[in-house]
C-alpha cells in the first residue's frame, strides 16, 4: 500500500549521538525525494548523553525556514522524566520551537503503573509547549488509552504513528495498533512518522501507514498528510503567521 505521506514531523540529525545525518544532508535527501517539510526533533538532553545539548534547541534559529523548496521546522523530541510529566528542556526554550513531541525513553524513567502512565501522557498533553505524545505503543508504558486520546482530542494534540515501532520496538506493534483504531473512532488527530535516524530513512513510511489505513484512519485526520495541512495546523494553534515559513534567509 503506497503511502501518501509528504513530510517528515519526527527525526534526529547528529545532534543525537545515536544518528548519522546532518541537517544539510537530511534537507538535501528530502529534496531529492520529493518530501515538502522537514522537522528537526532531536532528542532532548536527558537521554544518556546521547541528547543535544539544549543550546542546539535555542540556535535552530539559524536554520532558514526553507531551504532548496524545503520547510524546516524547528523541534525537539523531549524526554518525559516522571509521572507529573516534567521534560527535559525549559519552557523558555520550547517557546522558542515549532513543534515538540513529548515521548518516553526507558533510560530517562522506569515503568510504573497503568495510572501512572495514563496520567503523565494527560499531564504532558495538558502542557500548552507539548504538541503531540511521540510513539506511546511501548507495551512497559501502558495506558487507559481512551482517557488519553479523548485528552488529545479535546485539546487539539496529536498522538504519534511511527514506522520505528516496527523495527527497533517490535514489542509495540499491537498496542499500536489499538491507539491507532481508537484515533480513527475517535477522530483524533495523528501524524506518521519514520523518526529518521539518518538521510536513508526518510520517506518510509509504507508499513506504518498501511497500519493506519487497515485501522481506519482517514487522510483527513492525518495532521501531517502534507506540508500545507501541517502547517494550517501550527498557524492555527499556536498563532503563527503562515508568512514566517516561506523565509529563505536567516
Amino acid at each position: 500500500m503506497k503511502s501518501k505521506i509528504t513530510t517528515e514531523v519526527h527525526t534526529h540529525t547528529i545532534a543525537s549521538s545515536h544518528a548519522y545525518s546532518t541537517v544539510h544532508e537530511m534537507i538535501t535527501e528530502c529534496a531529492r525525494k520529493g518530501i515538502e517539510l522537514l522537522a528537526i526533533t532531536d532528542h532532548g538532553p536527558a537521554l544518556n548523553n546521547d541528547g543535544a545539548h539544549y543550546w542546539h534547541f535555542y540556535n535552530l534559529k539559524s536554520i532558514p525556514r526553507k531551504v532548496n523548496g524545503v520547510y524546516v521546522i524547528r523541534g525537539a523530541e523531549v524526554n518525559l522524566l516522571d509521572f507529573n510529566a516534567k521534560v527535559d528542556l525549559e519552557d523558555a526554550i520550547l517557546r522558542k520551537l515549532d513543534w515538540v513531541i513529548a515521548s518516553v525513553h526507558n533510560p530517562c524513567l522506569d515503568a510504573g503503573t497503568v495510572e501512572d502512565h495514563t496520567n503523565m501522557y494527560i499531564k504532558a498533553l495538558e502542557n500548552p509547549l507539548i504538541d503531540a505524545l511521540g510513539h506511546s505503543g511501548t507495551p512497559d508504558f501502558s495506558y487507559d488509552i481512551d482517557a488519553v486520546l479523548e485528552t488529545a482530542k479535546r485539546l487539539d494534540k496529536v498522538i504519534e504513528l511511527n514506522n520505528h515501532s516496527y523495527s527497533t520496538r517490535p514489542k509495540s506493534a499491537e498496542n499500536c495498533k489499538k491507539i491507532a483504531r481508537r484515533c480513527a473512532e475517535l477522530g483524533v488527530w495523528v501524524s506518521i512518522s519514520t523518526d529518521s535516524h539518518s538521510m536513508y530513512e526518510l520517506g518510509d513510511t509504507e508499513r506504518v501507514w498501511e497500519m493506519a489505513m487497515e485501522a481506519g484512519i482517514k487522510e483527513e485526520q492525518i495532521v501531517n498528510l502534507t506540508a500545507e495541512r501541517f502547517l494550517a495546523y501550527l498557524c492555527r494553534r499556536k498563532g503563527f503567521d503562515r508568512a514566517i515559513f516561506e523565509n529563505t534567509g536567516f
